[in-house]
C-alpha cells in the first residue's frame, strides 16, 4: 500500500477539516483508527525529508509575508531571526509548513497549534485559576495533520539543543523523550492528552515552577497540588 503524502496542485492551498464524528468514537474503535492509518503511513516514512525540485524558497516566502505585516516592524523581526539558528527557527514558521506540506500524513486532522516549537510551551492561569503547563500560543492555529505540531516541537529541540552545544546523543535523547511523550495505545485518547495542571490557592515558589517544568517526577496529565510539591 502506498504511503499517503499531503500533495497538492501547485498553487493550491489545502484546507484541512476536523472530523468531528470521531468524539463518538470508543478508545478502541479510535485506536484501531490509528492503527490502520499507521499501516498506510508507518513511522518509517517520516524518518527523512526529500525536498522537491519546485520547493519554495524560504527567504522568498518570509519576503512575501512580510507585505502583510506592519512595515516599521519586519525589520525587527529580521533582526530578531538573525540572532542564531533557534531564533531564526522561530520566526520560520511558514517556510517549515511549506516543507512539511509534501510529507506524509496519516489522514487524522487536529486542531493544530501551527507553531509548535519549545518557546510556545508555558505555565499560565487557567480560567478556574489554576496553573498549568501546556501549549500557550495560539496565534497560528488551525485544523491540520498532527503530525505538523510534533514534527515542528521534535525540530524546535534539535536546533537548541545544537545551539547550546550538546553532543548528537543527548540531542536524540531529548528529541526522542519528547515525541515519545504522546500518547500512546492504552492511553484512551485522553489521560495522554491531558495537561499538566498545578492547583494551588498560595504563591507557588519560582524553583518549584522551575522544577515542575523540567518534569522531575511529574507526570502529564495529572493534577499536582501543594503536597506533592
Amino acid at each position: 500500500m502506498g504511503t499517503r503524502m499531503a500533495e497538492v496542485p501547485s498553487g493550491v492551498k489545502r484546507r484541512y477539516q476536523l472530523d468531528t464524528g470521531a468524539a463518538r468514537l470508543t478508545p478502541a474503535e479510535r485506536a484501531a483508527r490509528g492503527k490502520e492509518a499507521r499501516a498506510e503511513v508507518p513511522r518509517d516514512s517520516h524518518a527523512a525529508f526529500d525536498p522537491p525540485p519546485e520547493r519554495p524558497d524560504p527567504i522568498g516566502l518570509l519576503e512575501e509575508q512580510g507585505k502583510t505585516r506592519v512595515p516599521e516592524l519586519v525589520p525587527v523581526r529580521y533582526g530578531r531571526m538573525m540572532v542564531s539558528p533557534f531564533t531564526y527557527f522561530r520566526g520560520a514558521a511558514l517556510p517549515m509548513a511549506s516543507d512539511l506540506a509534501s510529507t506524509p500524513v496519516s489522514g487524522l486532522a487536529v486542531q493544530a497549534c501551527g507553531d509548535a516549537h519549545l518557546s510556545n510551551f508555558g505555565i499560565f492561569g487557567s480560567a478556574e485559576r489554576r496553573l498549568m503547563f501546556d501549549v500557550n500560543d495560539f496565534d497560528e492555529t488551525l485544523p491540520g495533520p498532527w503530525e505538523w505540531d510534533v514534527k515542528r516541537l521534535a525540530a524546535s529541540l534539535e536546533v537548541a539543543a545544537r545551539g547550546n552545544g550538546l553532543p548528537g546523543k543527548q540531542r536524540r535523547d531529548i528529541v526522542s523523550a519528547a515525541v515519545g511523550r504522546q500518547p500512546e495505545e492504552g492511553d484512551g485518547g485522553e489521560e495522554g492528552l491531558a495537561a499538566m495542571v498545578i492547583t494551588t490557592d498560595a504563591p507557588v515558589p519560582r524553583e518549584v515552577l522551575d522544577e515542575v517544568v523540567a518534569g522531575e517526577g511529574f507526570e502529564a496529565g495529572r493534577t499536582v497540588t501543594l503536597t506533592d510539591l
